[in-house]
């Protein structure tokens, strides 16, 4: 099968320079952009595709790009912001990318700057990620020297390419805190209406798009819309760089049609379970997710279908739960997680999140009490969605609730025997 995203990616091995991503076929949709389509050309062909975001929303990038005031009326300067910030605990799919191809990156967020006529292009880099830091600012170096950017090949489309090393934040995965911190201003969520494709950064009409979905760009451009749907298996188009870690035998990163089942991805590229676990359930998505346990193991990963299914495809990178692990202990860390990374804004979130991890640790160490496991069922409803501000407690309260529904008798015993059963095996 093919595998437009990882071709050019070698494990353990520096990445192309410039003239070997040249001879591999990078720049070609660029070029081929420039000098024969118009900018809603681009965005048509990318639409058509049915490209849908790669960050965990799935909105289709061709609808975004369409929501751009254009014409020589709309205010400027516009801006293109890929989001580089990846801190689901669990994913480290962008991570690949961004060290392993990084000229496959700043070709498609060019040509996502020409579709939008961006005058500005930025690329929001999570702080950890000091190697792709590296990686990228010597590939902006080496594109901007080739007249990749700036003017673009001469073509008269102008455009600055910057990169921004975040101070690191979970809530940066919402885009409008993105643009908060892209400002200098805490990471806190924006209200919508107005939406950043009209008033976005510094209040010009801005699109943020994922690491994936941007180099994706490319390959639809160079080889069209139909080619890229028929790479999915499913509804969704293209492939999906979909991820397993915990006790599996092989933890890492593939490159898969959409679709691919999460038994396929499990059993075939991880490997299945290590030596005497058995499988017991998975976040499909990164840590925000709802579990998945056995009898969903032949479910496609695409949206609808994981979705038909109660939880959300996210970031396409699962955390297995194995039988030998404790799913309690599994939530306190997370919850502890997403309590400490609540921007503070509003009360459910702020309040909420610390009660469920403090109610999980005492649970875990032996100070539960009969009706904790209720008032976790209770905190993860009134932490669901359309009850906060932003989705960031909803996120937390999808492995809470499905842990709870999946696992409860896990969390009945930790009050019966005074802590956590598995401590003393």
């Amino acid at each position: 099968m093919e595998r437009p995203l990882t071709r050019n990616i070698r494990p353990g091995a520096e990445p192309l320079d410039l003239d070997g991503t040249r001879r591999a076929g990078g720049y070609q949709a660029l070029e081929k952009a420039v000098r024969t389509m118009t900018p809603s050309e681009v965005t048509a062909v990318v639409k058509a595709a049915n490209l849908r975001g790669r960050g965990g929303a799935g909105f289709p990038a061709g609808v975004k790009w369409e929501l751009v005031p254009m014409g020589p009326d709309a205010r400027r300067p516009k801006a293109l912001v890929a989001n580089a910030d990846e801190m689901e605990p669990g994913t480290f799919k962008d991570r690949l990318l961004l060290e392993g191809d990084p000229h496959q990156l700043l070709e498609g967020v060019i040509l996502a700057a020409y579709a939008i006529q961006a005058e500005v292009a930025w690329i929001f880099l999570r702080w950890e990620y000091q190697l792709a830091r590296r990686r990228l600012q010597q590939a902006i170096a080496e594109a901007r020297e080739a007249g990749y950017v700036g003017d673009v090949l001469g073509s008269g489309f102008r455009l600055d390419l910057r990169l921004h090393v975040s101070a690191g934040r979970y809530m940066c995965g919402e885009e409008t805190a993105l643009l908060n911190a892209l400002e200098g201003k805490r990471a806190v969520p924006r209200a919508k209406p107005p939406f950043p494709q009209v008033s976005g950064l510094w209040g010009r009409p801005t699109v943020v798009n994922n690491v994936e979905t941007l180099c994706c760009v490319p390959h639809i451009v160079d080889k069209g819309a139909e080619w890229f749907r028929k790479l999915g298996r499913g509804p969704d188009a293209g492939t999906k760089l979909y991820g397993a870690s915990g006790k599996v035998r092989r933890p890492g990163l593939w490159e898969l049609p959409m679709g691919t089942t999460l038994r396929e991805v499990l059993e075939e590229h991880a490997g299945g379970m290590r030596e005497g676990l058995r499988f017991r359930g998975a976040l499909p998505g990164g840590a925000s997710t709802d579990f998945l346990v056995e009898e969903h193991l032949d479910v496609p990963l695409d949206f609808e279908s994981v979705q038909k299914a109660g939880s959300r495809l996210g970031t396409g990178t699962m955390i297995v739960l194995d039988d030998r692990t404790c799913p309690v202990g599994v939530l306190e860390n997370l919850e502890r997680f997403f309590a400490r990374e609540s921007c503070g804004w509003c009360t459910p979130c702020r309040e909420g999140l610390p009660w469920v991890h403090e109610v999980l640790r005492a649970l875990e160490e032996g100070r539960g009490q009969a009706g904790d496991v209720d008032l976790l069922a209770h905190h993860a409803r009134m932490l669901g969605p359309g009850i906060t501000f932003c989705a960031l407690a909803p996120g937390a309260a999808a492995p809470l609730g499905s842990a709870l529904g999946h696992f409860r008798e896990d969390f009945e015993e930790h009050v019966k025997q005074r802590g956590c059963p598995w401590r003393r095996d």
